[in-house]
């Protein structure tokens, strides 16, 4: 989970970084960064959960 973070840190640096600059590239890049951190901490979020169901139903 903290790689999650740290890419969508990563990314908003990146984006912040190319919109100074007027770099579109480094901008994309840096949304991309940060919606993939984002959609990899959903995914973990939900696999979480779905363990803690999972677990209550097996007591």
């Amino acid at each position: 989970m903290a790689e999650d973070k740290l890419e969508q840190v990563k990314g908003n640096i990146k984006e912040t970084v190319g919109d100074a600059t007027n770099n579109d590239n480094l901008e994309q890049e840096g949304k991309k960064d940060k919606a993939s951190g984002k959609a990899k901490e959903v995914i973990d979020n939900v696999k979480d959960k779905a363990s803690d169901v999972v677990d209550k139903f097996k007591k």
